[in-house]
């Protein structure tokens, strides 16, 4: 279904990826290595990594640098998008969104329930836009990291994609301010 126009020339995009844990280091952090490694086998940047408590405020710190950041185009969450008392990413994150990114979550939803059926339900996976930064909410699992990944982020993320993608549109996220 994807479709890549090998006549043009890929642009990287600096992503930033942070996972969110109660229980493990960076060290023990599988989804968030294996995000590392996605996007830099696909060609891309990763512009900075961290690891932080399931705690709005920590959260919210983290994501806001990097909004910030002009050297960051995309933030990655990992973690924290369940239903217990410490799964507070989506109450951190989305109050930053200018735009949400609804499709993400129902393109989400479709790939992980071929997957693990309606288990797909308890995640709240979500994504937005501020300050022309892109930002993707996904379980703290590898398999939904994969999930997340090969089946959108990889796609929307490279400028080649066709008929259309996320990279064509960053130059215009800003446009509104320009006035």
């Amino acid at each position: 279904m994807s479709k890549i126009d090998e006549s043009r020339p890929f642009l990287p995009v600096r992503i930033a990826v942070l996972t969110m844990s109660d229980t493990r280091t960076k060290k023990e952090d599988k989804s968030g290595s294996l995000l590392a490694e996605m996007i830099t086998a696909a060609g891309h940047e990763v512009a900075d990594r961290n690891l932080v408590a399931d705690d709005v405020a920590a959260i919210q710190t983290v994501v806001k640098g990097w909004i910030d950041d002009p050297n960051i185009d995309v933030v990655i969450t990992t973690g924290g998008t369940g239903f217990t008392g410490r799964d507070v990413t989506p109450e951190a994150v989305r109050p930053l969104f200018e735009k949400d990114i609804e499709g993400f979550s129902v393109v989400f939803h479709i790939l992980s329930y071929q997957k693990i059926a309606t288990s797909t339900i308890q995640s709240r996976a979500c994504a937005g836009v501020a300050k022309g930064t892109y930002i993707f909410c996904v379980p703290g699992s590898p398999g939904a990291c994969r999930d997340a990944w090969e089946g959108i982020l990889r796609w929307q993320l490279d400028n080649r994609h066709r008929p259309c993608n996320f990279v064509e549109i960053m130059p215009r996220l800003e446009e509104h301010r320009a006035s």
